[in-house]
């Protein structure tokens, strides 16, 4: 167990290091002009998103043990592919989502 002191130092360095991250881009060049290498970057957070989210879900399950899971692993595929070829974002999420519910139903 964590000692309250070592916690309350923790949450406060991370509290701090968030605020010092933000107030970078926002207090320090909130209004200035950015360049316009800078905004063609910016524009594919949105999409970096989620798969930084799903990644590790896939990659290293924690309701295996770290294992590779097959049905995550296809829900991702199928995914992949269906967003690939069709270019239809909710599309992919849901055929992508169905494919994980029904293989957890169907594989337990």
């Amino acid at each position: 167990m964590i000692d309250r002191t070592e916690l309350w130092i923790v949450i406060i360095g991370l509290g701090l290091g968030s605020f010092a991250l933000r107030f970078v881009f926002l207090g320090l060049i909130g209004d200035r002009e950015m360049p316009e290498w800078v905004l063609r970057h910016l524009r594919y957070t949105a999409v970096a998103v989620l798969p930084a989210i799903v990644a590790p879900l896939v990659i290293w399950p924690a309701a295996t043990d770290g294992q590779p899971d097959p049905v995550r692993a296809t829900a991702a595929l199928v995914t992949l592919a269906v967003g690939y070829f069709t270019k239809n974002v909710l599309l992919a999420i849901g055929l992508g989502a169905g494919t994980l519910a029904g293989g957890l139903l169907w594989l337990g």
